[in-house]
């Protein structure tokens, strides 16, 4: 069994610095661009995917459908697990204005955040779910940064955390009862020529 995780392509607020969170912003050009570039990766890999499912947020559903479309894949019905971590107060704001308004403590504060251990056990709750219903599948997941790190922390202790980049690719093969990273975090396919077919907006 294989999952292969993707963070959604760019967006404004993501290249303005602006926290998401559960705020609903779109794909902006060049994130479609991006979800092009890796649709156009996973078509030429050796990995073969049977669907695509994705989190309800728009950034994440259109990266969703463009992969689906190139691949010629179903897309399930999103799945509210894979919804970003909501940041209450402080989503749209920069860093800059969240220390401005909190203090540089402001991760420290009760603004409305959903619990880091509430993010990580939804996360880890689609995960197993997986595992029951498709145990013979290939299944692509379309998320988000913050969740992604909050689930890799949680498989994998020992690794020293690091930014999940905008469409960055994770490939997971189970064996046993463990998840064995075959590609981490990987935007090699953003180096990539840019599409000129068209073929993103489909």
């Amino acid at each position: 069994m294989l999952i292969g995780l993707i963070r959604h392509g760019l967006t404004d607020w993501n290249a303005a610095g602006r926290i998401q969170g559960r705020s609903d912003i779109p794909l902006n050009e060049e994130g479609r661009r991006q979800a092009a570039r890796l649709a156009q990766r996973l078509a030429e890999e050796e990995y073969r995917w049977d669907f695509v499912v994705s989190s309800g947020l728009k950034r994440a559903r259109e990266t969703a459908e463009i992969i689906a479309n190139k691949l010629g894949l179903p897309l399930l019905d999103a799945d509210e697990r894979l919804t970003e971590r909501g940041f209450g107060q402080i989503e749209g704001m920069t860093l800059t204005e969240r220390e401005e308004r909190y203090g540089a403590g402001w991760n420290d504060l009760e603004l409305g955040q959903e619990k880091v251990e509430a993010l990580q056990e939804r996360a880890l709750a689609f995960m197993a779910d997986l595992e029951v219903k498709y145990p013979d599948r290939n299944i692509l997941v379309v998320t988000h940064g913050g969740l992604l790190s909050r689930l890799y922390a949680a498989l994998y202790t020992d690794r020293q955390a690091e930014r999940i980049g905008n469409l960055s690719l994770s490939v997971l093969e189970k064996r046993d009862d463990l998840w064995e990273p075959l590609v981490y975090n990987c935007t090699r396919h953003l180096l990539a020529e840019p599409e000129t077919s068209g073929e993103h907006r489909s």
